[in-house]
């Protein structure tokens, strides 16, 4: 009797300690560095640093976690006084809530300046953000980072997940300018989560929100990828509306995975910022990456590439502006 006391007193004490050091807070320190090369007949040829991140995360106990992200960017704004500078300004700051102990694992709600539903989704499926943002970022249709609320929540038997937020809807590099807010939508559905097509996924994305007060600022985006171990694609559709204009367009990429490390990337956007006119906006980007393999808990890469914007139909007309570049992308 007195060793079963023992034993559960062991065992009682050993149960505690786990709980402890689970529960005990910690953070971690990490970086995510972008580099070129840019040769370009529109710009003057330079070495640039396009994005420094330092990453801070870690968490008070096991459900509430944060996250803090300076970013270092150039300030391009012409009046300013720090034109041309590198400038430090928030990109995340929020914490999560985890709700893993009473939904599916993976669900969780958000306070603060965060990511927004569908940029950093599509993200960690395109993984050339070191060439340039995905297709809706790029033409201005949405901004990776904003001040808010949101909640995920994936769905059962890996199915898909939902991601809803409501926002200030200027986007984390602008202060707010009046009352309206976004309402940001994002659901992805997984088919066939199991067998050779389980990377398939499809998504519907809304954006609803108000530049100023009667001011519409609508996007929708329809959107089909696919995540394999040889090959990596997307498909993407945008309707916007901003005030009384209305534009589209889309975009495809595939990034076929060769071995060794060696990849291709290929992609090409059309838009239509104004569907009342004859306005297109072309690009085209193809490249050569090399992913370093057996890199402890770092991700780095570098990409050869090409990539050529065409602006037709403009008054004035506009010349096609193509770069050529190499990139750099060190993470950890």
């Amino acid at each position: 009797m007195r060793t079963l006391s023992i034993l559960a007193l062991a065992l009682l004490a050993a149960t505690a300690a786990a709980q402890t050091t689970a529960d005990a807070p910690s953070i971690k320190v990490g970086t995510t560095i972008f580099a070129d090369y840019t040769n370009a007949k529109s710009v003057p040829a330079a070495f640039n640093v396009s994005r420094a991140y330092i990453n801070l995360t870690g968490n008070l106990n096991s459900w509430i976690v944060f996250r803090v992200t300076p970013d270092v960017a150039r300030e391009s704004g012409t009046g300013s006084s720090l034109s041309g500078s590198q400038t430090f300004r928030l990109k995340y700051a929020f914490a999560q809530f985890n709700l893993d102990q009473w939904t599916a694992k993976g669900s969780w709600v958000r306070l603060g300046v965060q990511q927004t539903p569908l940029v950093d989704y599509q993200e960690g499926i395109y993984r050339y953000r070191f060439q340039g943002t995905i297709f809706a970022e790029r033409e201005g249709y949405l901004t990776s980072s904003d001040a808010g609320f949101s909640g995920h929540y994936n769905f059962p038997s890996n199915y898909g997940d939902i991601h809803a937020g409501y926002y200030n809807g200027e986007g984390y590099s602008k202060s707010e300018t009046n009352s309206e807010k976004a309402i940001q939508v994002r659901a992805s559905l997984r088919p066939l989560p199991a067998g050779a097509l389980k990377g398939l996924r499809t998504t519907l994305f809304y954006d609803a929100d108000h530049s100023a007060p009667g001011a519409q600022r609508r996007r929708l985006i329809e959107q089909v990828t696919f995540e394999s171990a040889r090959v990596n694609g997307g498909l993407d559709h945008i309707s916007a509306h901003d005030r009384s204009v209305a534009g589209s367009g889309w975009s495809a990429w595939v990034n076929p995975r060769l071995t060794s490390g060696w990849e291709l990337l290929f992609r090409h956007d059309d838009t239509r910022p104004d569907r009342a006119t004859r306005q297109r906006r072309v690009r085209n980007i193809g490249g050569v990456a090399y992913w370093f393999p057996n890199l402890q808990k770092v991700t780095s890469a570098v990409l050869v590439d090409c990539d050529s914007l065409e602006q037709r139909n403009y008054n004035p007309a506009r010349s096609r502006d193509t770069r050529y570049g190499l990139k750099l992308l060190v993470a950890f």
